[in-house]
This record gives C-alpha cells, sequence and structure tokens, in this order.
C-alpha cells in the first residue's frame, strides 16, 4: 500500500497527463464513470449499508444519518451530474484576455487546471462523486478524504471512478482516496507536491488546517444562512420560502438555520408561520418579542452563531432592515442569506450590504448548489473570498497562465526606441 508521499507523487503524475489530455477524453471517463457506477450499485449499496448500520449503533443523529445513505435517489442524482458535466464546454485553454503588446507580440491570459487539490468533506457519498468528476473535467488530480462513516462507501465509489478513467486512457490515480486522520497529517506536509487544500466543515476546522499546513488553503465552513422576512413582505411568499429554506433538507450547508422578522409584520406573519413549521416537525427557538406572538423555545446568545444542521430554527424580530444586514454580517458565515420583500429598494440595499458569498430575494436559500447553477456539480460552497466564492464548479478548479507569442522581439528594441508598445485589446483565442 502507498504511504502519503507516493500517493501525492501518483497524484502529481496524473495531473501532468489529465492537462494534455483532450476534452473528448475527460468526457468518455466522465460517461464511463456513470456507468461504472451504475454497473456496481449492489456493491456500492451493501457498502453503504454497513455504513448506516454502524453509524446508527455509534448514535449519529438522524440528519447526518440521512446525508450518509447512499441510494437508488443518490445514484441517479449523480449519475445525471456526471452528464450533465459531461455535456459542459471545456474548462481548460479558455482565453480570458488577449493583447499586442507590440506588433507582432501577443499576450493571452489562458485558464489552465491547479494541478492537485486535497479535499476534506463531510460524510456525504455523494460529495466524493461530485468532487472527483469536477476534478477530471478540469485537468486536476485529486485526494480524498471523507468522514469516517462513510469509508465503505466512500471507498466503493471511488474504486469505480478509478476503474472507468483507466478505461479510457487517463490514470485511474487522478483520484485516491485517505482513510486516516494521520493520512491528513501527512497531506498537509506535502506542499511540494499538493497546490491547493480545500477543507469543508467548521469554522475551527478550516482555521485549524490553515494552520497546520504550508499549501494554500480555500476554506468551505459553516452554513449559518438566513431569511430575512421584509415589513413589505408578502406573507404567504415568506412563509412558504422560511418553510423550504429550513425543512426541505435540515442537514445540508444551504439550509436557514436563523429567521430574522420586521417588526411591522411579526404580529401577523409568526401566526401563520408557526403551523407550517410545526408541520415539518421543526423546534423553533425565539427571542423575547417572538414569544410574546407565538409559543416558543427562548433563543440564546448562542443560538444566533449555531449551524444546527437539524430541525431546529431560531427566530428573531428585528426593528429594521439594517439591524437585519448588521445581525447576518455579524453573526452568518458569508454563504447564503435572503430577503422576502415586496419592495425592491429594500432588496437592493439588502443584496449589495450584505457581505456573503449568495444573496437572494424571494426565494430559498435552497438553491444555493453548484449543480442548480448549472455547474454541473460543485466541490462545495467557499464562505471567503479568494480565488473562487460560492458554489465552486469546474471554473473555481482553474487558474490561468500568461502565453506570450512572438517573432523574435527583443527588450533592447523597446528599451531603444526601435519598437513602441501598441498595447491593443484582441478579440480573439490563443492559437497554441
Amino acid at each position: 500500500m502507498k504511504d502519503l508521499h507516493q500517493m501525492a507523487s501518483a497524484s502529481r503524475e496524473a495531473a501532468l497527463i489529465l492537462a494534455a489530455a483532450d476534452l473528448s477524453q475527460r468526457n468518455a471517463a466522465l460517461l464511463a464513470m456513470a456507468k461504472a457506477l451504475n454497473a456496481h450499485k449492489d456493491e456500492i449499496f451493501t457498502a453503504n449499508d454497513t455504513d448506516v448500520a454502524q453509524a446508527t449503533v455509534d448514535g449519529l443523529a438522524a440528519p447526518l444519518l440521512k446525508r450518509l445513505a447512499f441510494r437508488e435517489e443518490k445514484l441517479a442524482a449523480v449519475t445525471e451530474g456526471l452528464e450533465a458535466l459531461a455535456a459542459l464546454p471545456d474548462p481548460i485553454g479558455q482565453t480570458t484576455y488577449a493583447r499586442e503588446l507590440t506588433e507582432g507580440l501577443k499576450l493571452y491570459r489562458v485558464a489552465c487546471p491547479i494541478g492537485v487539490i486535497g479535499v476534506i468533506f463531510e460524510s456525504r457519498p455523494d460529495a466524493l462523486v461530485q468532487i472527483a468528476s469536477l476534478a477530471l473535467k478540469s485537468g486536476n488530480a485529486v485526494l480524498l478524504k471523507g468522514g469516517r462513516e462513510a469509508l465503505r462507501t466512500n471507498q466503493a465509489l471511488c474504486d469505480c471512478l478509478r476503474e472507468a478513467a483507466e478505461e479510457v486512457g487517463l490514470p485511474a490515480d487522478f483520484a485516491q482516496l485517505l482513510t486516516t486522520r494521520d493520512d491528513v497529517a501527512a497531506m498537509l506536509k506535502e506542499d511540494e507536491l499538493i497546490d491547493l487544500i480545500i477543507p469543508r466543515g467548521s469554522n475551527e476546522f478550516v482555521r485549524y488546517i490553515m494552520d497546520n499546513s504550508r499549501i494554500p488553503v480555500l476554506g468551505h465552513s459553516d452554513g449559518i444562512c438566513h431569511v430575512y422576512v421584509d415589513k413589505a413582505a408578502d406573507v404567504d411568499m415568506a412563509v412558504a420560502v422560511s418553510v423550504d429554506s429550513k425543512a426541505q433538507n435540515v442537514s445540508v450547508c444551504n439550509a436557514m438555520e436563523t429567521l430574522l422578522v420586521h417588526r411591522d409584520i411579526a404580529e401577523n406573519f409568526l401566526p401563520n408561520l408557526l403551523p407550517a413549521m410545526q408541520a415539518k416537525n421543526v423546534r423553533l427557538l425565539g427571542d423575547e418579542a417572538v414569544r410574546a406572538i407565538i409559543p416558543v423555545e427562548p433563543a440564546t446568545e448562542e443560538d444566533w452563531a449555531t449551524e444546527y444542521l437539524d430541525y431546529t430554527l431560531s427566530i428573531r424580530v428585528v426593528d429594521d432592515l439594517s439591524t437585519a444586514i448588521e445581525h447576518i454580517n455579524h453573526y452568518g458565515s458569508g454563504h447564503t442569506d435572503c430577503i422576502v420583500t415586496e419592495n425592491i429598494a429594500a432588496a437592493q440595499a439588502f443584496m449589495t450590504r450584505v457581505d456573503s458569498a449568495g444573496v437572494y430575494h424571494n426565494v430559498s436559500t435552497r438553491f444555493a448548489d453548484g449543480f442548480v447553477y448549472g455547474f454541473g456539480a460543485e466541490v462545495g460552497i467557499a464562505t471567503g473570498k479568494i480565488h473562487a466564492r460560492g458554489p465552486m464548479g469546474l471554473e473555481g478548479l482553474t487558474t490561468y497562465k500568461y502565453k506570450l507569442l512572438g517573432s523574435g522581439q527583443l527588450m533592447a528594441e523597446m528599451k531603444s526606441g526601435a519598437r513602441k508598445y501598441t498595447h491593443t485589446l484582441l478579440n480573439e483565442e490563443c492559437p497554441l
């Protein structure tokens, strides 16, 4: 069995091959992956049954068990994602800037793969397929570390993806599975072979990774998402958006965790919200103003900064739009936040001033997703600002290089005045 250094070296070799592989070969691998997953679904489901059974014995919370489960519905979703990804344009080789510097000397900025990426993610097996497929399409190799609860399922899935890549002539080592915490610790030291680490988890976990590696880290941290019901909201819409944002799937990072309600609409809105949330078995917590209107448990300061990933929702009444924005920017995680209002000026102020990767108007926070956005899938939701933000799809897994094409031009000619800079913008693709 390879040690981590050998795995990272194999990833580097695979990444160099992938970067030069043509689009048709990479797309063929994605379609082969979809077939392989369906062909081996019985083994995958058996592995997942074992993982779920063990997690149940270990007392894993019900929403997390739901996230761990991988059955027909999730298999269909990931295979659909693979087919959608294969249909997307090539993210590699796109010219994003072109300029003639002097006569006959042309500069092009061209998208290229990052290289080798280490991704640490939660116990959600479908994430493994999404991450690995995005890596392959964008020409990157990936080292994958999922939650220990999903180890058997992840191994079965990874074996399928590796088999499919090899079937079309690409290196199986484009995707390799790490299995222990020691592997993660060793990965963080491989700064000469690994180009980027993407940790998905709590703010504390992301900070730990940043503090313990010299490899650049792109954090995908907590999803403390908000819906703000403005005084000019349509009550029926506000109830529907709130319920969907919270209860459609409570165990995901784009589920609402805190609901903010303008004081002027609270007495009308909250009594309508209560039965709708009760019907979904959502436990409600509220501040004093909320509890004066509907019977809920008291919310504490800690609740405003909590990602429940469960059937719990904290509610606060605010005096105005500015207070709602201040609350979100203070307690939120920069993920996704929504305003429900019929007042366009209020919506514009909210979407301008809320400092989050996704700012929504009159729509559920559950739409924050790479597949929904048309990215094919996502590596995760980047809550920072460099170099990717929000659902991180193919574009987020590329960087760029500058290609300068000349015909013998010399700097001495520029310095002497024999040649002049033209700096003419061009509208053309790089030919090489």
